[in-house]
């Protein structure tokens, strides 16, 4: 199991749009993925847990991956969170 903490850069933050797209990425991978704000925690492959964060710009996550793949899964998932558009 591997994680890290990430600033979120997205100008909407991880919303909607942006939360469809980190999900579909998320997917791509065959390790367990989670998003952490706080206190809560929950699966990176379902949009509804991940807009259920209401995940802003500027907020601080934990992103935490476990299986074969983890260490791909988490930079590929980073990179996403921490772009600048």
């Amino acid at each position: 199991m591997v994680e890290t903490n990430l600033e979120v850069k997205l100008k909407s933050g991880l919303q909607a749009r942006q939360a469809a797209l980190f999900v579909q990425e998320a997917n791509r991978y065959k390790a367990e993925v989670y998003l952490q704000k706080e206190h809560k925690k929950v699966n990176a492959k379902s949009i509804m847990g991940i807009m259920s964060l209401a995940i802003a710009r500027g907020t601080t996550i934990t992103l935490i991956a476990d299986g074969n793949d983890e260490n791909e899964a988490l930079a590929g998932l980073s990179k996403m969170i921490e772009k600048e558009d």
